[in-house]
């Protein structure tokens, strides 16, 4: 293996690293630098903040999060299929309706066991 392969990540790399610093430097030099009291206090969703920064959330908010990512993420899995289910033919199709299957009787659980409400 010859190192000389290697030239062109390398001055990919030196390039990339030098238009990102030069740019943070630039915007650290000519812009603005006023900073005032409104400026550097807190901000959270148009209102002062009224509580601790680190106050603990509620483990149902993570519960449905996850949730949401897990059941967003299985129908990302759909795309795929319906772009080339005509070249897949039925066992594709067949597939897919039992991935569906499990999909809604999973969402089916956790909405009886109550993962889903918010007291």
């Amino acid at each position: 293996m010859n190192l000389e392969n290697y030239f062109p990540v390398l001055l990919f790399l030196l390039v990339a690293l030098f238009f990102g610093g030069s740019s943070l430097l630039l915007g650290r030099i000519l812009g603005p630098h006023k900073p005032d009291a409104e400026k550097v206090s807190p901000y959270e969703c148009g209102m002062a903040p009224f509580e601790n920064a680190r106050m603990k959330f509620d483990v149902r908010f993570y519960l449905i999060a996850i949730l949401f990512i897990l059941f967003d993420l299985e129908t990302a899995f759909l795309f795929p299929w319906a772009a080339a289910m005509h070249e897949l033919g039925w066992q594709a199709f067949v597939a897919a309706m039992v991935f569906l299957a499990e999909l809604a009787a999973g969402f089916w659980y956790i909405w009886k066991k109550g993962a889903l409400n918010w007291e």
